[in-house]
């Protein structure tokens, strides 16, 4: 590797030094805030979109569908490489990058505020598109500073505080949110539309965008990935185009072929002709995807795509690397099937209030979210990373189960509670709000297991990655680990209305079982990644 710094090892800043607590305090603090400026964002076209299209109406497989504006979680591996390799002005490679970003989702968040989804649908879902797209340029950005910023010692702890400030951020947008659109509240002077719930998140990201210009710790500038910045540029237009005519043949001829296709299986059947047309519409994107992923790595081989290619073969290099990338995509499959229609579940089927759902979900789940991510920081310490993953992995499908039961038992199974009207000021609950038994203790369950996973999951992520490629490998890894959050939507819209909720989730328990037996066999691999490796410096 050429060099162009005089001496062989590069000076590490203070910031990163091993030693002393006030530098770990400020660099756990910066990875806490960095956590909570990355869920803020996800909830919006997430749990909170799926709220407000609940409530305007909008059919659950529809709203199952409108989940794929989250692809771009999916593929963000692809322009990674352009935020490793290409330096914005004033703030150097990660703080400006995260600036931007989180000023641009600042705007499109404004613009979402003044789109009705009901009476403008197309627009909406590209501003939703727009969003997640931000939104998952800004994860890159985040990902490859806290792995650089963070020795390998601190990286159970540092994951569990991103995951605790993740979880902060989700509770706000996509709990705290209901209950302030709650129709109850709204008719007070204290209740919100959806729109100004918008507008003020996009205030929360512009106060980000001002963290991490003035109060982030700096990282060392070392030289970036070796590539032609030429090639990089036509490389990523080529995957576009590759992308762009993936996207039209899915479109123009893979979807009239699926319906062909099946629709005399189909017609057989008692199935609505919605859920038959959504059936279709599923094989034309599973058929697009075979194609398109394909054709896109050929497109970045014949056009040089340096650093993309530099990241891959980098990672590929690794011992047990193929196997690694199917756990990945496993891990929280089972916990994407079920979550990603909790909130249609909760509102429409079980027919919860949303300020009932807002209480329990987020309100309560905040202190058992804070306490389930710390439990698993400091389980990890002891546990180590793969008693963790296994631990954690059994504890989130065990959660699944709770929903099942939930969907078989309905409302007043268990004894519950009434929460008071309160007023905090930030946050008004008008009337006091009956809150099930059940519910409670299925949530409680849900978030403490899930926070502790996404803990474990969050370290492993950061053992695979060499500095020199941190944004394009992180994100190529956490792109796989997005795919079951965001393909599931469609599959378990369809689903969940042709088979029925109990079944579902039992379907969602099952899901979980392929990773936890991949787990068993990647056993001495995972332990490897145990062993800290030699301090590397960063670079920013």
């Amino acid at each position: 590797m050429t060099a162009s710094a005089p001496a062989p090892n590069p000076p590490v800043l203070p910031a990163l030094a091993p030693a002393g607590p006030g530098w770990r305090l400020w660099r756990l603090a910066a990875v806490l805030v960095l956590g909570f400026a990355s869920g803020l964002p996800l909830a919006l076209t997430g749990q909170a979109m799926q709220a407000w299209l609940s409530l305007e109406g909008i059919d659950v497989a529809t709203i199952g569908f409108l989940s794929l504006v989250g692809l771009p979680y999916t593929f963000k591996f692809l322009w990674a490489p352009l935020m490793d390799r290409f330096d914005p002005p004033w703030l150097g490679r990660r703080r400006g990058w995260l600036v931007l970003t989180q000023l641009l989702l600042a705007g499109a968040l404004l613009l979402m505020a003044g789109t009705s989804p009901k009476d403008s649908m197309r627009l909406y879902a590209l501003l939703a598109v727009a969003i997640a797209f931000l939104s998952a340029s800004q994860d890159v950005v985040i990902d490859a500073y806290r792995t650089d910023l963070l020795p390998a010692p601190e990286r159970g702890l540092g994951a569990s505080l991103s995951v605790l400030g993740y979880r902060l951020a989700m509770i706000l947008s996509g709990g705290i949110a209901l209950i302030w659109t709650d129709p109850v509240n709204a008719g007070g002077p204290a209740g919100w539309t959806w729109p100004e719930v918008y507008r003020l998140m996009a205030g929360l990201m512009m106060a980000a965008a001002g963290v991490s210009a003035l109060l982030l710790p700096r990282l060392p500038r070392l030289a970036r990935p070796e590539s032609v910045a030429r090639h990089d540029l036509i490389g990523f237009a080529a995957v576009l185009a590759a992308a762009a005519a993936g996207y039209l043949l899915t479109d123009r001829v893979l979807g009239p072929l699926s319906g062909a296709l099946l629709g005399p299986l189909l017609e057989q059947t008692a199935l609505a002709p919605t859920l038959r047309q959504r059936w279709a519409d599923l094989l034309a994107l599973l058929l697009g995807i075979a194609i398109t992923l394909p054709l896109g790595a050929w497109a970045a081989r014949v056009a040089r795509f340096e650093t993309l290619l530099g990241g891959m073969a980098s990672y590929f290099a690794q011992p047990g690397a193929w196997a690694f990338l199917g756990f990945i995509v496993l891990y929280k499959l089972g916990d994407a099937f079920a979550g990603s229609l909790m909130t249609p579940f909760l509102l429409k089927a079980m027919a919860f209030g949303s300020a009932e759902v807002g209480v329990v979900n987020k309100v309560i789940g905040l202190w058992l979210t804070i306490g389930g991510a710390l439990l698993g920081g400091a389980l990890m310490l002891r546990l180590g990373l793969w008693r963790a993953l296994m631990l954690f992995g059994v504890l989130q499908m065990a959660s699944n189960l709770g929903f099942w039961w939930l969907a078989v038992h309905g409302q007043g199974a268990l004894p519950g509670l009434t929460v008071p009207a309160f007023d905090w000021g930030f946050l008004k609950l008008a009337q006091a709000t009956p809150v099930d038994g059940g519910l409670l203790m299925v949530i409680a369950f849900e978030n403490i297991s899930g926070g502790m996973g996404t803990a474990a999951f969050v370290a492993f992520l950061m053992s695979l990655t060499s500095q020199r490629f941190t944004a394009t490998q992180y994100a190529m890894l956490s792109a796989f680990a997005s795919i079951g959050r965001v393909w599931v939507g469609p599959l378990a819209g369809v689903l969940a209305e042709s088979i029925g909720w109990p079944s579902f989730f039992l379907v969602s328990t099952l899901a979980a079982l392929p990773a936890l037996w991949m787990l068993m066999r990647l056993r001495p691999t995972v332990q490897a990644l145990e062993i800290a490796p030699g301090t590397a410096a960063a670079d920013d």
